[in-house]
């Protein structure tokens, strides 16, 4: 293939770029000034130290045009909501008083205040801080945040483009702030909310800035004419200010649909549209709406999101196609680059011929600048680069490591019968309840206890030798002691063995399955200062040997009550991991169900009576168009029953999921067929334990009443509260007690008084029951 130059030579962009820096810098300072051991000036120079490497890293990689405004010290949507004035009443005078501390508490809550609710942004596993609005609510600009990054990076020599979440997309993420009706829809904020996009624009065009992104991925879901009627009106709006830089259009994650003509004829200057995956449907709708005259279109061709090595050759056939489409193309990622680890050249762990098919952040603005090469000055100045890439792409698909055929052949025989139950629920219950002779409101946690700094001082002395495998064992036997006592003392009733040995709930069990790979320094931010290391899911899964059997028989060793076994679900195993594009997904999660399977059936034979498999991801990884939903929802709950399905009557089966919004997969998750499922339920306020009735749920749930993902421990009176919304909804004999995730990023003082208060609300509540026929 050769291509003629473009006639407007491309330029080579990014949406965003991960802000933790190669050594989570950003992670270190915010929490040290969280603890007081550095000042607001120290933090504010380490991110802006952070902000002048990115930026620098991305010019000399030839990136033309840089991002600003991307960089957060905690979410881009929290972001917003200060940049238009929405923060809640109970923040108000923490913000007045200490605009960083306010935004802080926003996001993380005080003991006093709650914080913002977050969720999961679209189908990633990033979280965003949920705006709350009223039908009162009064927008006011505060354009500082990205008016100042905007002049650091025109002080530093670079072409920068602002960008901010488009107001529609910000809209239709708020929810009705609390004690609002739950019908108040906050897209009817839009006229009053326009304005100060336009004061914002303003400002940012007295700053410097030539272009401003407006990212609008919400138009990529199924939107109803009202929401689209909204968009157009929007963006005629801002369309037609005559104070505003020209104004690029984005969105990504998936195609437009009936957004794409609205957005083609608004009066923008640019769209800036997703290519890869199910979003390579936007080329042939933008072709069928007669392209982009006169304006500026951003090709998403490089996969923002997945770590494997574009085909340099197929993007370059895709961009060849859109020049005759638009005035002028430039190359971009399908996305931001927050979703992808920083480096893949500091891996040192990985086979060289294996890191020839990854690409990270930095290797994929290599791939957009060397696309964008190849379109402005003709493919005969990249050919070394197309070369190398020839060969690197059959080098993983002719590999051993992708190819396992007795998993192959395992898969295929796979009967619809292995995955069901072999007795209804109804019948289990009973066999069940006689078994483990559970109180009414029966307590537990979600799995994890608090990963202390012991703990990691132990597995990094570990893997550096600093220590041998006896004397980790040992400290490892002692955590999980203090686990089970703690819990013992206190009066839960289901117990765990805290995780101790679990460095992250997939990369563990990553690490014990063939088709895995681990990064050492693959970090992706996943909410706040919380980051994970995904791993690679590069070929076929087995499981060689028994993953947990050891340290779960050994904490049930040590008391008399039940140990929950917990183990990680197919596909959360795969949505938190970087899986691989070379098959269907349904494919890869059989073999990864057939491989837990295995380990459920070895706990039970081991003596365990209640075995947690985790899919906090099922929801996440709903497709954004409903029409492609139902055979995602076919494959995955498929794979969960086919892990869990081979057990006993009377093993009782939990599961978990966290963080999302459940009223989208209430069938699915009845599908799922599991006994018992807990569930993110307190900064929404019980919503789901009202979702799960509802739809007639007919298993036993654990709607939280503790949010772990703030330091404030709820006091008891207040969980007790929870628990009594939680019994408008589920009857007593199917209502657990728990909290709302695990509890590994706490510390042990707020989780000894957060679950004695968890414990002493449990008690309260049932003391004031009568059984009732469920």
């Amino acid at each position: 293939m050769t291509a003629k130059p473009a006639a407007a030579a491309a330029r080579a962009t990014v949406y965003g770029y991960p802000r933790q820096g190669p050594d989570r810098e950003l992670k270190k300072a915010i929490e040290g000034y969280w603890k007081g051991r550095t000042t607001g000036d120290a933090l504010r120079e380490t991110a802006a130290g952070l902000r002048r490497s990115n930026w620098r890293h991305l010019a000399e990689s030839g990136v033309h045009e840089v991002p600003t405004g991307d960089f957060s010290y905690y979410d881009h949507v929290l972001d917003t909501s200060v940049m238009v004035g929405a923060v809640p009443e109970r923040h108000r005078k923490a913000v007045e008083a200490d605009p960083l501390d306010g935004y802080f508490a926003m996001a993380r809550g005080t003991q006093d205040v709650a914080p913002l609710e977050m969720t999961k942004w679209f189908d990633t596993n990033y979280h965003y801080l949920v705006p709350e609005l009223r039908p009162d609510t009064v927008f006011r600009t505060d354009s500082a945040h990205q008016v100042g990054q905007l002049r650091e990076a025109i002080a530093l020599g670079h072409a920068a483009r602002p960008v901010l979440v488009g107001p529609v997309t910000y809209l239709l993420l708020a929810k009705p702030a609390p004690g609002v009706a739950a019908d108040f829809e906050p897209l009817t904020l839009l006229d009053r909310l326009l304005p100060v996009y336009a004061e914002v624009l303003a400002d940012l065009r007295a700053a410097g800035a030539d272009w401003v992104q407006l990212d609008e991925p919400a138009l990529v879901q199924d939107r109803t004419p009202a929401e689209l009627d909204a968009a157009a009106r929007a963006y005629r709006g801002l369309g037609a200010l005559t104070d505003r830089p020209k104004l690029l259009l984005a969105s990504y994650f998936d195609r437009l649909g009936d957004a794409l003509p609205i957005l083609a004829k608004a009066p923008v200057d640019g769209l800036a549209l997703d290519f890869t995956g199910a979003a390579a449907a936007n080329l042939d709708a933008l072709a069928a709406v007669g392209g982009l005259p006169g304006k500026r279109l951003v090709a998403g061709v490089v996969d923002g999101r997945n770590i494997w090595v574009n085909n340099l050759e197929r993007s370059l056939g895709t961009l060849g196609t859109l020049l005759g489409l638009a005035d002028r193309v430039d190359v971009s990622a399908s996305c931001s680059l927050l979703h992808v680890p920083l480096d893949a050249s500091t891996e040192r762990d990985i086979d060289p011929q294996i890191l020839r098919w990854l690409a990270f952040a930095r290797q994929k603005t290599t791939e957009i600048a060397t696309l964008a090469k190849g379109l402005a000055r003709g493919t005969d100045t990249i050919a070394a680069e197309l070369a190398a890439n020839r060969a690197d792409l059959p080098s993983r698909s002719a590999s051993a490591i992708t190819h396992d055929p007795a998993v192959r052949a395992r898969t295929a025989a796979v009967t619809d019968t292995d995955a069901r139950r072999s007795q209804p629920y109804s019948e289990r219950a009973t066999a069940q309840r006689a078994h483990l002779g559970l109180p009414l409101l029966p307590t537990t946690t979600v799995g994890s206890f608090p990963q202390t700094a012991e703990l990691r001082t132990a597995r990094a002395g570990l893997r550096t030798g600093r220590i041998d495998v006896a004397g980790y064992e040992e400290r490892i036997r002692a955590e999980i002691g203090e686990v089970i006592s703690f819990q013992e003392k206190t009066g839960i009733d289901v117990l765990v063995h805290g995780e101790a040995e679990r460095n992250d709930m997939v990369q563990y069990f990553a690490e014990q399955l063939t088709g895995y790979l681990a990064t050492q320094h693959g970090w992706v931010q996943s909410y706040g200062t919380r980051y994970v290391r995904p791993p690679i899911l590069a070929g076929d899964i087995s499981r060689p040997g028994p993953m947990t059997v050891r340290w779960t028989t050994y904490a049930q060793s040590l008391t008399t009550k039940p140990v929950k076994g917990m183990l990680t679900g197919p596909v959360t195993m795969l949505a938190w991991s970087f899986v691989r594009d070379d098959q269907p997904p349904g494919d890869t999660a059989r073999q990864v169900a057939l491989a837990l399977r295995d380990e459920v059936g070895d706990l039970e034979s081991a003596g365990t009576s209640v075995i947690q498999v985790d899919e906090p991801a099922l929801r996440e990884t709903l497709p954004l168009r409903a029409t492609d939903r139902p055979a995602y929802l076919e494959w995955a709950t498929e794979a969960f029953r086919l892990s869990t399905s081979g057990v006993r009557p009377d093993t009782q089966i939990h599961t978990h999921m966290c963080y999302a919004e459940f009223g989208d997969i209430v069938q699915a998750i009845d599908d799922l067929d599991a006994d018992v499922i807990s569930l993110e339920a307190a900064r929404s306020h019980m919503q789901v334990a009202r979702e799960l009735a509802a739809h007639g749920y007919p298993r036993e749930a654990g709607p939280g009443v503790y949010d772990i993902h703030s330091p404030r421990v709820p006091r008891a009176h207040e969980a007790a509260e929870l628990l009594r919304e939680g019994l408008e909804a589920i009857p007593a004999e199917r209502l657990w007690v728990n909290p709302d995730c695990g509890l590994k990023t706490r510390g042990w003082p707020e989780v000894r008084s957060a679950l004695k208060n968890l414990v002493t609300a449990a008690r309260e509540v049932r003391s004031g029951l009568e059984p009732t026929a469920s």
